[in-house]
C-alpha cells in the first residue's frame, strides 16, 4: 500500500538543503523503485517552499518511516515536519487502478 510523506524544512535551513541535495538525490536514485513519484515543493514563482513530497510503494508505516529516516535530508536535520499518510492509488501517470 502506498503512502505520502510531505516535509516541512525548518525555517532558515535553504544552505543545508542545498549543501546535502547531492547525496540526497543519490539517496533517491538509490531507492527508486520503491518512488512513485516525488520532488520538491515550490512557491508560485518557481523557488523553493522548503520541502518535499514522496509517494513511496511500501508495504507498512514502519517501512515508509524507515525510508524517510534515512533520507540524506533527514539525517542531517533539515526537516522540521514530516506526516506520513497512507494513500490508495487511483491513478499513476494517466493508468487507471479503480
Amino acid at each position: 500500500m502506498p503512502f505520502i510523506i510531505e516535509t516541512w524544512d525548518k525555517p532558515g535551513h535553504a544552505p543545508m538543503r542545498t549543501r546535502e541535495r547531492d547525496v540526497h538525490l543519490a539517496y533517491l536514485e538509490a531507492n527508486k523503485s520503491l518512488l512513485l513519484a516525488c520532488g520538491a515543493k515550490l512557491e508560485d514563482d518557481g523557488s523553493n517552499a522548503g520541502g518535499g513530497l514522496y509517494v513511496v510503494d511500501l508495504d507498512t508505516r514502519e517501512e515508509a518511516e524507515r525510508f524517510i529516516v534515512n533520507d540524506p535530508f533527514a539525517l542531517a536535520g533539515l526537516f522540521e515536519r514530516v506526516t506520513i499518510t497512507r494513500w490508495r492509488k487511483a491513478y499513476v501517470d494517466g493508468k487507471g487502478y479503480l
